[in-house]
């Protein structure tokens, strides 16, 4: 018999209280520091299409892998005169896969030097063929929606490989919010993309139990627990995203209510 996960109305508001306690460390510094991987980038002008794609293409690599070495290969790519077209997708797909590869693999934004050429390519073949090279006008043509650009990307797992994976394609809209002007008409459906970390946070705050980290769809469970603590307030679930991050990658350094029982 499958388990039922569902929270109490007196655990939610608990929750909810440490998790506004979270954010309010995560913004005054207090759960690590504040550098995030993606800080490594080469601070384009947020609203260039230049600055959309750096921040898409290598998000579809950032699958089992240090996202801090992975973002710093990013930008030591781009400014390297060498390799930086690999962010221009007409220039991409007109390459050989084993150019592409070579500039890929040159400061290791590639790590897997069959599999992530080849999905880097049918990114940029996706873009061109359908938006003009322009992730802006991916977003323009879904109307600013992350539901409709959800299942745009649902509906099109082919031509967004990896990206259409749940927690890197939510973590990637967040990222794009984060790091670009796009401004979405319903931010709030942005879930939580529970990574390891996340995860961990999570039992530490009593959403889940630690027995309950093996359990199938166990992403997708803690997904669904963060969107209904939010349900009804002004926060949205990937909001908590970074504070809980921070404060497991830290070792949870800084106590948080009442967790020691957690």
């Amino acid at each position: 018999m499958n388990k039922t996960y569902e929270l109490t109305p007196d655990k939610k508001v608990e929750i909810l209280e440490n998790a506004e306690t979270l954010i309010k460390l995560y913004k005054a510094g207090a759960l690590g520091g504040k550098v995030m991987p993606e800080d490594a980038n080469p601070h384009l002008q947020k609203d260039s299409d230049e600055n959309y794609l750096y921040f898409t293409l290598p998000m579809a690599l950032n699958y089992q892998r240090n996202s801090y070495k992975l973002w710093e290969s990013a930008q030591k790519t781009y400014f390297d005169a060498e390799t930086s077209d690999v962010f221009v997708p007409i220039k991409v797909v007109a390459m050989e896969i084993d150019q592409l590869r070579e500039k890929l693999t040159k400061y290791k934004i590639a790590i897997q030097p069959n599999k992530h050429p080849l999905i880097w390519m049918e990114l940029c073949k996706t873009f061109i063929s359908d938006f003009n090279g322009s992730v802006k006008e991916f977003f323009k043509f879904n109307h600013y929606s992350v539901e409709k650009t959800k299942n745009y990307i649902m509906n099109h797992k082919k031509q967004f490989p990896y990206l259409s994976g749940a927690k890197i394609m939510n973590y990637w809209l967040y990222v794009m919010e984060q790091y670009t002007d796009v401004k979405f008409i319903d931010r709030e459906k942005i879930t939580v993309a529970p990574d390891t970390h996340v995860i961990q946070a999570s039992v530490k705050l009593g959403l889940i139990n630690n027995e309950d980290i093996n359990e199938n769809h166990i992403r997708e469970i803690v997904s669904d627990l963060w969107n209904s603590v939010f349900i009804g307030t002004n926060r949205c679930p990937i909001d908590i995203h970074t504070p809980l991050w921070l404060w497991s990658r830290n070792g949870f350094s800084v106590k948080v209510g009442n967790t020691e029982k957690h």
